[in-house]
């Protein structure tokens, strides 16, 4: 069977854990091994008449010919236009508790209902949960949170092109509203004109944290940009559901020599960084990069760096420390990087007097170090030129 993603590469991971076999939840996980399939009808909402829409793909460890997909009952929609390469594709779920038995029904045809299977438990319903295990009793469920991610780490080429098209597409959009704002604005007014510049692009506009002059918070809020005060930009879009997350800095006339010195420590660290991706180098490397960077910077008290794995979702495979923002374990700081990862740098300083200063790159792992997708408008932008 010719399938979208490496199944050789899950069943290894499937065998080294003991799991025979793995029901995916997530729309992000179902896009990655239905080849880029999300029914657009539920694109927004999951919400339907008294439940949710809940798909759900079921995948045994060496056999793909035994793989089934539970569907919304008008699903027939989506699939129609995007064939699934899976062979039993069941159009019978209007609830959570639907979905939930249909596949207790499809592990137990399969003689599975004592089986070893991983679910998404973050992902799933509290009823559809209580529907597989009341149904099979004596199956034994594990979680597959770090099986699927560890699956789709490696991204093929057709998922890095989404990749760089997003992330170009949020720089064009960040510079674009910055030649387009101007001194006077209110930070919800300069997100909602990034907002259209995002969508104009094609793009799924996800969030933008904003900051003006010496106020660090980042919500959209009715707060002035004034002349002479800095403004950041910090935005997650998805192309086709894969994200960009990138952060890029303007400022209402002329740097000062504190906003100069600031921005340009920085950059520093954030090409210190960069020398310390390559495939073969140990992950924790670019923490290591970056950190000597720190040290040699005026204004490393009030500096900060961090680095993330990222793709369908952000902060997943790398995760390179246990000690950043979001809490996670360390689980990949002394792995090698690898070809087809895809990594988030960002270097920010909350500085009291200047302000939120902030850079932000896309970094994809290439055979011979590094490439780095929309790469432009790293200096100190300025409203009304491009």
């Amino acid at each position: 069977m010719n399938l979208p993603f490496d199944a050789r590469r899950l069943d290894t991971l499937m065998d080294e854990i003991g799991v025979d076999a793995v029901v995916a939840t997530t729309r992000f996980n179902l896009q990655h091994m239905l080849g880029g399939y999300r029914y657009f009808f539920f694109a927004n909402m999951d919400a339907i008449g008294l439940s949710r829409y809940l798909p759900a793909l079921m995948y045994r460890r060496g056999t793909p010919e035994q793989a089934f997909y539970v569907g919304c009952g008008n699903e027939t929609w989506g699939t129609d236009v995007f064939p699934l390469w899976v062979p039993d594709v069941q159009h019978v779920s209007w609830s959570s508790a639907d979905t939930g038995r249909a596949v207790a029904e499809g592990l137990r045809r399969r003689g599975l209902d004592t089986a070893t299977i991983a679910v998404e438990k973050a992902f799933l319903p509290a009823d559809a949960w209580d529907v597989l295990r009341g149904e099979l009793p004596g199956a034994t469920f594990v979680e597959a949170q770090k099986l699927l991610e560890a699956m789709r780490a490696i991204k093929s080429a057709e998922e890095l092109a989404l990749v760089r098209t997003a992330s170009a597409g949020i720089i064009d959009s960040m510079l674009e509203t910055f030649a387009e704002s101007r001194p006077g604005q209110s930070k919800a007014d300069i997100v909602e004109r990034f907002r259209r510049a995002q969508t104009a692009r094609g793009m799924v506009f996800d969030y933008c944290l904003v900051s003006t002059g010496p106020d660090l918070n980042r919500a959209p809020s009715d707060r002035i940009w004034r002349d002479g005060e800095v403004l950041s930009l910090d935005s997650g879009g998805m192309y086709q559901g894969y994200i960009g997350d990138l952060a890029r800095m303007a400022v209402a006339g002329e740097p000062t020599a504190l906003m100069t010195e600031l921005l340009d420590e920085v950059e520093s660290v954030q090409q210190a960084a960069r020398t310390a991706v390559a495939p073969g180098r140990r992950g924790g490397d670019v923490f290591a990069a970056a950190e000597k960077a720190l040290a040699g910077c005026g204004h490393r008290g009030e500096m900060y760096f961090v680095a993330h794995g990222m793709g369908l979702i952000t902060h997943e495979v790398p995760r390179l420390t246990a000690t950043g923002p979001v809490p996670y374990p360390a689980d990949h700081a002394e792995a090698p990087l690898e070809p087809g990862l895809v990594l988030s740098i960002e270097t920010w300083v909350e500085n009291q007097e200047a302000g939120f200063v902030k850079l932000e790159d896309t970094l994809i792992v290439t055979p011979d170090g590094w490439e780095a997708p929309g790469d432009t408008g790293r200096g100190w932008n300025r409203p009304g030129k491009r």
